[in-house]
């Protein structure tokens, strides 16, 4: 018998219906469709406007967009992971508000916070319950509301978040398929890079940090691209070296939804033709810690059993890497 490895066996994922296209971005701010197009490649993002729903509540209904695709008991669950940087309030874990929502009895949760890169680390963390033995069935989500963090005075970010949640289980596997390798990195030289000044134990939200607008998200657009581009690609090459694939042995790449341009310099660095790399960010912009786990739900049924899957992200911090999947079910079956 082969060694045991956490193979994703279903997907689910859940976006906010009102949609802000770009042309109504030329309302808000000084922008235009195509600028926007050009630089980033979104058209539109999904953005959740339900009074006094936020990230749990998408993070929820990705987790029962999930159970109604695969007939799965919530109590069979052990284990909810929510990746996520937009909580619904601080301290109480979104984790355990979609445990209760979903009636997941008999799991426990809480939440990983790596910005964009949060989904990836989730995998690496969800696949090593499931390699331990300790536990069978674990459900992993990315979900983030940025338009609660995003000023849509600023036209540097407004035009590149949206809202949204993807989730995926993880199971055991046996027969070669699975999370197979993973190079992850992080360096905290980011935090002055990209990231939200205020709100945190440095410095603790008052009047005057609000009436300063420090609690929404910023970005060096210039040093963040450069350094995406450059150590994004680099991780994804890693993971081809360390596994000995050429770009023909690589199948899809799914690769976090920044930037396009960023997307395509990856590809080109691991030689892989415009075919396979996967893409969403022209209808649902960044989203996050759910572009990845969105973009697998997409494209699932383009999936092959055996389909060898570069997955990339980069995000805030700075934080990074690439993992490497075998697709372990085909879901036409």
């Amino acid at each position: 018998m082969l060694k045991t490895r956490a193979a994703i066996t279903a997907v689910g994922a859940y976006l906010p219906e009102t949609i802000l296209d770009n042309k109504t971005l030329e309302t808000m701010v000084d922008t235009n469709d195509e600028w926007i197009v050009t630089r980033t490649g979104i058209k539109e993002r999904r953005i959740l406007k339900e009074p006094n729903k936020a990230t749990a509540f998408m993070a929820t209904k990705a987790a029962e967009n999930l159970l109604h695709k695969t007939g799965l008991d919530p109590k069979e669950i052990d284990l909810i992971i929510v990746a996520t940087a937009t909580p619904d309030m601080p301290v109480v874990a979104t984790a355990a508000q979609v445990i209760t929502a979903i009636g997941a009895t008999k799991a426990f949760g809480y939440d990983l916070e790596a910005a964009c890169s949060g989904f990836l680390y989730g995998l690496s963390t969800a696949s090593a319950y499931i390699e331990s033995g300790r536990y069978t069935k674990v459900l992993l989500i990315g979900a983030d509301m940025m338009s609660s963090i995003v000023n849509y005075e600023d036209r540097t970010t407004c035009v590149l978040f949206g809202d949204g949640a993807g989730a995926v289980l993880l199971e055991p596997n046996n027969d070669g398929n699975g999370y197979l390798d993973e190079y992850l990195r992080s360096d905290g030289v980011g935090k002055n890079h990209l990231g939200i000044e205020a709100g945190g134990s440095v410095m603790p939200p008052t009047a005057q940090t609000v009436a300063e607008k420090k609690h929404y998200i910023y970005q060096d657009g210039q040093v963040v691209f450069k350094f995406a581009v450059t150590h994004m690609a680099d991780a994804a090459e890693q993971i081809m070296l360390r596994n000995e694939l050429t770009n023909k042995d690589v199948q899809y790449l799914v690769s976090h939804q920044a930037n396009k341009r960023i997307i395509d310099a990856t590809a080109r660095r691991m030689g892989i033709v415009e075919e396979k790399v996967l893409m969403n960010i022209e209808r649902y912009g960044n989203t996050t810690a759910a572009t990845i786990p969105l973009l697998l739900n997409d494209y699932e049924d383009l999936f092959k059993k055996g389909d060898n899957i570069v997955v990339s992200a980069f995000g805030a911090g700075f934080t990074w890497g690439a993992a490497l999947l075998k697709w372990a079910y085909n879901s036409k079956d």
